[in-house]
């Protein structure tokens, strides 16, 4: 038991150290960015709105 108190009392930051030596050397790879998604919502946006013109258009005609 008074080997354990020794260790911790002799390097108190050892394994702080070795922790932060650890996360230095292996990073983790960065995760591709994500692809925007309001492109694709405007593009649906303006497909519904060009139906909903053509097909009033044609019912106002017919």
């Amino acid at each position: 038991m008074s080997e354990m108190n020794d260790q911790e009392q002799g390097d108190p930051a050892g394994s702080t150290m070795s922790f932060r030596r650890f996360v230095a050397d292996n990073k983790e790879p960065e995760a591709a960015p994500k692809r925007p998604v309001t492109p694709y919502v405007l593009a649906a946006v303006g497909a519904l709105l060009a139906i909903g013109i053509i097909i009033t258009v044609v019912v106002t005609w017919s």
